[in-house]
C-alpha cells in the first residue's frame, strides 16, 4: 500500500467531493427520483467505473516501468502487467455489483417495513453507503492481511463455496428488521419515536433526544451490509491479492448501489434466477480459490474468469426474462388451472 499512497489518497479525496455533491447540490432537497432519473444515474456511475478502469490501465503503463522493483523480476512485462491490473478491476468490479443485488433486496424490505416515503429514501441509502464504505475498507484492510496466510486462502475459498450453496437451497426469507439483535439492543439505550420528523434522524422531545424511525433503517442497512462484506470482500479476494483493486472496485460498486435501487426496486421479482446465478458466481470463485488457480499453474486466467461470470449473470437474468414465474392468482395461471380442471 506504502508503494502507491498517493494515488490511494486521490482516489479518497475523489470519491468524497463525489459524495458531496451528491448530497450537497443534486439532493439538497429531499426528493425521489424516477426510474428514468435512476437509470440515467447508473449509467453515470458505470461509466465512471470505466474510464476510472481506463485511467488505471494508463497509470500502471507509466508506474511500472518508474518501479525498479519489479523490472528486476525476469521476464516481467509492464504492459502485460497493466492489462492483467485492469482486467483484475474490470472483474471484481462486476462480482461486486453483481452481489450488491443482495442489498437491493434488502433495500427494498426495510423501505417498506418502515414504511419510508420515498423522498426521504435516498437521505437513508446515502448514509447507509457512508457506513458501506468505511465498513469495507477495514473489511479490505484485515482480509489483505489474512492472505497473506497460505492456508487461509482455503477457508476462504471453502465458506464461499459453502455460501453460494446454502443460497441455492435455502429459503428466500425476508429479513426482519424488529428481530435485529443489534437494533433490540439501540432501543434499550435510547427511544424512538413512531413517526417520522421529516428528514431528521434525531429529534429532542421533552428535553429528551430521540432517534427517529429513519435512523432504525440506517442502523439496519449498516448491519445486513457488514454480513454481505463477509461473503463480497472474499470473493474479490480470489480474483486479485492487489489491495488497491479489491477496494476501488468495491467502492465503485457500492457508489452506484442507490441508482440500481431506485432503477429496478419495482421490478425485482422479475429477475427470480439471479439468486441461483449470485449463488454459482460464489461457488465459482470459492473453487477458484481452492482448486483452479492450482490446477491453472498458480493463477487462473483472468480473462476466463470475467467471460464465465459474465456468462452466468447475463444467463440468469436473461432466462428470467424469458420464462417470467407466474403467480398466483395471474390471469396465465387462472387459465392454466382451468385447463387442467377441465382434464383439456
Amino acid at each position: 500500500m506504502a508503494e502507491y499512497w498517493p494515488f490511494l489518497v486521490g482516489f479518497i479525496a475523489f470519491v468524497i467531493i463525489l459524495l458531496t455533491l451528491d448530497l450537497t447540490v443534486f439532493h439538497r432537497r429531499a426528493h425521489a427520483d424516477t426510474m428514468r432519473v435512476a437509470g440515467l444515474w447508473v449509467v453515470f456511475w458505470v461509466s465512471l467505473a470505466v474510464v476510472f478502469n481506463i485511467g488505471l490501465y494508463f497509470y500502471c503503463v507509466w508506474w511500472f516501468p518508474q518501479e525498479t522493483r519489479l523490472m528486476a523480476i525476469p521476464g516481467f512485462d509492464p504492459m502485460q502487467a497493466a492489462r492483467q491490473v485492469s482486467l483484475e478491476f474490470l472483474t471484481g468490479y462486476v462480482i461486486e455489483e453483481s452481489l450488491s443485488v443482495d442489498n437491493i433486496f434488502v433495500f427494498v424490505v426495510v423501505m417498506s417495513y418502515f414504511a419510508i416515503p420515498a423522498k426521504y429514501q435516498h437521505r437513508v441509502l446515502f448514509l447507509g453507503i457512508i457506513g458501506a464504505i468505511i465498513f469495507r475498507g477495514i473489511f479490505i484492510s484485515l482480509g489483505a492481511l489474512l492472505m497473506t496466510i497460505h492456508w487461509v486462502i482455503y477457508v476462504f475459498g471453502a465458506f464461499l463455496i459453502f455460501t453460494g450453496i446454502h443460497m441455492a437451497i435455502s429459503d428466500d426469507k425476508p429479513p426482519e428488521p424488529e428481530k435485529n439483535p443489534l437494533i433490540r439492543l439501540f432501543r434499550k439505550f435510547m427511544p424512538v419515536t413512531p413517526v417520522f420528523h421529516g428528514q431528521h434522524f434525531f429529534v429532542r422531545l421533552q428535553g429528551k433526544l430521540h432517534a427517529t424511525p429513519l435512523f432504525i433503517a440506517v442502523l439496519f442497512l449498516e448491519a445486513t451490509d457488514i454480513v454481505f462484506a463477509v461473503d463480497s470482500v472474499p470473493a474479490i479476494f480470489a480474483i486479485t491479492r492487489e489491495p488497491m483493486i479489491v477496494f476501488t472496485s468495491n467502492i465503485f460498486a457500492i457508489l452506484g448501489l442507490r441508482a440500481m435501487y431506485f432503477m429496478l426496486a419495482g421490478a425485482m421479482d422479475k429477475f427470480y434466477l439471479l439468486r441461483y446465478g449470485l449463488a454459482a458466481i460464489l461457488v465459482f470463485v470459492g473453487l477458484k480459490m481452492v482448486w483452479l488457480d492450482h490446477l491453472a499453474g498458480g493463477k487462473f486466467p483472468i480473462g476466463w474468469s470475467l467471460g464465465i461470470i459474465g456468462l452466468i449473470l447475463g444467463l440468469s437474468v436473461v432466462i428470467s426474462l424469458l420464462r417470467p414465474i407466474q403467480h398466483a392468482g395471474t390471469p396465465e395461471s387462472i387459465d392454466e388451472a382451468s385447463r387442467d380442471d377441465s382434464g383439456k
